[in-house]
Protein backbone atom coordinates (compact mmCIF):
# COMPACT_ATOMS: atom_id res chain seq x y z
CA UNK A 1 0.00 0.00 0.00
CA UNK A 2 1.19 3.79 -1.12
CA UNK A 3 0.50 6.70 0.50
CA UNK A 4 -0.86 9.49 -1.72
CA UNK A 5 -1.40 13.21 -1.06
CA UNK A 6 -3.00 14.88 -3.84
CA UNK A 7 -3.68 18.78 -3.48
CA UNK A 8 -6.18 21.11 -4.58
CA UNK A 9 -6.04 24.80 -4.98
CA UNK A 10 -9.81 24.78 -5.40
CA UNK A 11 -11.96 21.40 -4.89
CA UNK A 12 -11.94 19.96 -8.36
CA UNK A 13 -8.44 20.76 -9.67
CA UNK A 14 -8.03 17.01 -7.94
CA UNK A 15 -10.72 15.54 -10.26
CA UNK A 16 -9.94 17.42 -13.27
CA UNK A 17 -5.92 17.10 -12.90
CA UNK A 18 -5.49 13.13 -11.29
CA UNK A 19 -9.23 12.17 -10.63
CA UNK A 20 -8.65 9.08 -12.82
CA UNK A 21 -5.08 8.52 -11.47
CA UNK A 22 -6.57 8.98 -7.63
CA UNK A 23 -9.52 6.34 -8.51
CA UNK A 24 -6.43 3.59 -9.53
CA UNK A 25 -4.79 4.25 -6.75
CA UNK A 26 -8.21 3.20 -4.18
CA UNK A 27 -8.70 0.50 -6.12
CA UNK A 28 -5.24 -1.29 -5.63
CA UNK A 29 -5.98 -0.38 -1.20
CA UNK A 30 -3.88 3.13 -1.47
CA UNK A 31 -3.86 5.41 0.91
CA UNK A 32 -5.51 8.93 0.00
CA UNK A 33 -4.96 12.04 1.73
CA UNK A 34 -6.33 15.33 0.08
CA UNK A 35 -5.54 18.61 0.69
CA UNK A 36 -7.85 21.56 -0.36
CA UNK A 37 -6.01 25.23 -0.01
CA UNK A 38 -8.72 27.09 -0.36
CA UNK A 39 -12.48 28.25 0.99
CA UNK A 40 -14.92 29.90 -0.43
CA UNK A 41 -17.03 32.36 2.40
CA UNK A 42 -19.84 34.06 2.43
CA UNK A 43 -19.92 37.65 1.23
CA UNK A 44 -20.83 39.70 -2.15
CA UNK A 45 -19.85 36.55 -4.65
CA UNK A 46 -20.94 33.27 -2.10
CA UNK A 47 -23.93 33.33 0.30
CA UNK A 48 -24.40 30.48 2.82
CA UNK A 49 -26.29 27.96 0.71
CA UNK A 50 -23.45 28.42 -2.23
CA UNK A 51 -21.18 27.20 0.96
CA UNK A 52 -22.99 24.57 2.09
CA UNK A 53 -23.60 22.72 -1.22
CA UNK A 54 -20.03 23.45 -1.72
CA UNK A 55 -18.90 21.85 1.64
CA UNK A 56 -21.44 18.58 0.34
CA UNK A 57 -19.79 18.70 -3.16
CA UNK A 58 -16.63 18.43 -1.40
CA UNK A 59 -17.30 15.50 0.96
CA UNK A 60 -19.37 13.80 -1.61
CA UNK A 61 -16.08 13.46 -4.03
CA UNK A 62 -13.98 12.34 -0.67
CA UNK A 63 -16.12 9.91 -0.54
CA UNK A 64 -15.79 8.53 -4.10
CA UNK A 65 -12.01 8.77 -4.53
CA UNK A 66 -11.51 6.95 -1.02
CA UNK A 67 -9.75 9.51 0.67
CA UNK A 68 -8.82 8.72 4.49
CA UNK A 69 -7.30 11.83 5.32
CA UNK A 70 -8.95 15.21 3.78
CA UNK A 71 -7.17 18.39 5.12
CA UNK A 72 -9.22 21.73 4.45
CA UNK A 73 -6.63 25.01 5.34
CA UNK A 74 -9.81 27.45 4.02
CA UNK A 75 -7.61 30.35 2.76
CA UNK A 76 -9.99 32.57 0.90
CA UNK A 77 -10.32 31.76 -2.91
CA UNK A 78 -8.63 34.24 -5.34
CA UNK A 79 -6.61 35.73 -2.48
CA UNK A 80 -3.82 33.61 -1.93
CA UNK A 81 -0.01 35.70 -2.49
CA UNK A 82 3.59 35.42 -1.77
CA UNK A 83 2.94 36.74 1.83
CA UNK A 84 0.25 33.29 2.57
CA UNK A 85 3.86 31.19 1.90
CA UNK A 86 4.72 32.57 5.66
CA UNK A 87 1.75 30.60 6.70
CA UNK A 88 1.26 28.05 3.88
CA UNK A 89 4.68 26.25 4.44
CA UNK A 90 4.39 25.31 8.09
CA UNK A 91 0.70 23.94 7.58
CA UNK A 92 2.01 21.96 4.21
CA UNK A 93 4.89 20.64 6.30
CA UNK A 94 2.82 19.59 9.21
CA UNK A 95 0.41 17.50 6.78
CA UNK A 96 3.35 15.67 4.99
CA UNK A 97 5.18 15.35 8.26
CA UNK A 98 2.36 13.34 10.06
CA UNK A 99 1.18 11.56 6.95
CA UNK A 100 4.59 10.62 4.79
CA UNK A 101 2.91 10.58 1.44
CA UNK A 102 5.47 8.33 -0.97
CA UNK A 103 4.07 10.10 -3.84
CA UNK A 104 2.59 14.14 -3.98
CA UNK A 105 0.68 15.21 -7.06
CA UNK A 106 0.23 19.27 -7.15
CA UNK A 107 -1.08 21.60 -9.17
CA UNK A 108 1.07 23.47 -11.74
CA UNK A 109 4.20 25.98 -11.20
CA UNK A 110 2.87 28.29 -13.78
CA UNK A 111 -0.92 27.79 -14.43
CA UNK A 112 -3.02 31.05 -14.90
CA UNK A 113 -4.61 30.94 -11.57
CA UNK A 114 -2.03 33.04 -8.86
CA UNK A 115 -3.69 30.67 -6.15
CA UNK A 116 -2.19 27.74 -8.01
CA UNK A 117 1.20 29.31 -8.58
CA UNK A 118 1.72 29.85 -4.27
CA UNK A 119 0.21 26.28 -3.81
CA UNK A 120 2.99 25.12 -5.92
CA UNK A 121 5.72 27.10 -4.13
CA UNK A 122 4.51 25.78 -0.79
CA UNK A 123 4.39 22.19 -1.78
CA UNK A 124 7.83 22.19 -3.54
CA UNK A 125 9.30 23.76 -0.30
CA UNK A 126 8.35 20.51 1.52
CA UNK A 127 9.91 18.14 -0.60
CA UNK A 128 13.46 18.53 0.67
CA UNK A 129 14.23 14.93 1.00
CA UNK A 130 16.23 15.04 4.33
CA UNK A 131 13.32 16.77 5.91
CA UNK A 132 10.41 14.76 4.47
CA UNK A 133 12.57 11.42 3.90
CA UNK A 134 8.82 9.32 2.84
CA UNK A 135 8.41 11.43 -0.75
CA UNK A 136 9.30 9.08 -3.47
CA UNK A 137 7.96 11.03 -6.49
CA UNK A 138 6.76 14.71 -6.59
CA UNK A 139 4.34 15.22 -9.78
CA UNK A 140 2.66 18.40 -11.02
CA UNK A 141 -1.05 17.38 -12.77
CA UNK A 142 -2.52 19.63 -15.55
CA UNK A 143 -5.60 21.54 -14.64
CA UNK A 144 -8.09 22.13 -17.92
CA UNK A 145 -8.63 26.07 -17.55
CA UNK A 146 -5.65 27.05 -16.19
CA UNK A 147 -2.63 25.26 -17.17
CA UNK A 148 -3.55 25.59 -20.67
CA UNK A 149 -4.18 29.50 -20.67
CA UNK A 150 -1.05 30.21 -18.97
CA UNK A 151 1.40 32.55 -21.43
CA UNK A 152 2.79 31.03 -24.47
CA UNK A 153 6.58 31.99 -23.09
CA UNK A 154 8.38 28.49 -22.92
CA UNK A 155 9.37 29.10 -19.04
CA UNK A 156 5.49 28.24 -18.60
CA UNK A 157 5.22 25.99 -20.34
CA UNK A 158 3.66 22.20 -18.99
CA UNK A 159 5.40 19.36 -20.41
CA UNK A 160 3.83 16.61 -19.38
CA UNK A 161 6.52 13.36 -19.05
CA UNK A 162 4.57 10.78 -16.73
CA UNK A 163 1.60 9.32 -18.22
CA UNK A 164 -1.80 7.12 -16.42
CA UNK A 165 -3.59 4.96 -17.99
CA UNK A 166 -7.16 6.03 -16.24
CA UNK A 167 -9.18 3.73 -19.53
CA UNK A 168 -10.79 2.11 -16.89
CA UNK A 169 -12.29 4.95 -15.01
CA UNK A 170 -13.12 7.65 -17.62
CA UNK A 171 -16.05 6.71 -16.90
CA UNK A 172 -16.52 7.35 -13.01
CA UNK A 173 -14.02 10.52 -13.24
CA UNK A 174 -16.82 11.93 -15.63
CA UNK A 175 -18.79 11.17 -12.90
CA UNK A 176 -17.24 12.38 -10.30
CA UNK A 177 -16.77 15.79 -11.77
CA UNK A 178 -20.53 16.34 -12.46
CA UNK A 179 -20.93 17.03 -8.65
CA UNK A 180 -19.39 20.25 -9.19
CA UNK A 181 -22.26 21.05 -11.12
CA UNK A 182 -21.52 24.83 -10.98
CA UNK A 183 -17.82 24.53 -12.40
CA UNK A 184 -18.91 22.27 -15.85
CA UNK A 185 -20.07 24.35 -18.54
CA UNK A 186 -21.07 23.09 -22.61
CA UNK A 187 -18.70 23.01 -25.05
CA UNK A 188 -16.56 25.13 -25.79
CA UNK A 189 -16.43 26.47 -22.01
CA UNK A 190 -12.90 24.88 -21.35
CA UNK A 191 -14.47 22.80 -18.23
CA UNK A 192 -16.90 20.43 -19.93
CA UNK A 193 -17.36 16.85 -20.76
CA UNK A 194 -16.56 16.94 -23.94
CA UNK A 195 -13.07 18.97 -23.62
CA UNK A 196 -12.07 16.83 -20.24
CA UNK A 197 -12.40 14.03 -22.56
CA UNK A 198 -10.56 15.10 -25.81
CA UNK A 199 -7.56 15.87 -23.34
CA UNK A 200 -7.58 12.45 -21.93
CA UNK A 201 -8.20 10.97 -25.37
CA UNK A 202 -5.25 12.96 -26.74
CA UNK A 203 -2.94 11.92 -23.71
CA UNK A 204 -3.50 8.67 -24.07
CA UNK A 205 -2.78 8.49 -27.74
CA UNK A 206 0.35 9.74 -27.03
CA UNK A 207 1.68 6.73 -25.04
CA UNK A 208 -0.77 3.80 -26.44
CA UNK A 209 -3.80 3.77 -24.66
CA UNK A 210 -8.13 5.20 -24.66
CA UNK A 211 -7.61 7.44 -21.84
CA UNK A 212 -4.86 8.76 -20.14
CA UNK A 213 -3.75 11.52 -17.49
CA UNK A 214 -0.48 13.52 -17.48
CA UNK A 215 1.93 14.63 -15.09
CA UNK A 216 5.10 16.25 -15.39
CA UNK A 217 7.67 14.78 -12.85
CA UNK A 218 9.38 17.26 -10.41
CA UNK A 219 11.33 14.67 -8.78
CA UNK A 220 11.68 10.72 -8.77
CA UNK A 221 14.08 8.83 -5.67
CA UNK A 222 14.63 5.63 -6.50
CA UNK A 223 14.71 4.09 -3.05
Amino acid sequence: MKRVLVVSAHPDDEVLGAGGTLLKHRSKGDEICWIIVTNILEGRIFDSKKIESRQKEIDQVSGYLGVSNLVKFDYPTMRLDDNSLIDLIPKFSEVISDFQPEIIYSVNRYDAHSDHRVVFNAVAACTKSFRYPSIKTFLMYECISETEFSPAFHENLFVPNFFVDISGFMKDKIKIMNIYKSELGHHPFPRSEKNIKALATFRGATVGVEYAEAFQLVKHIDK
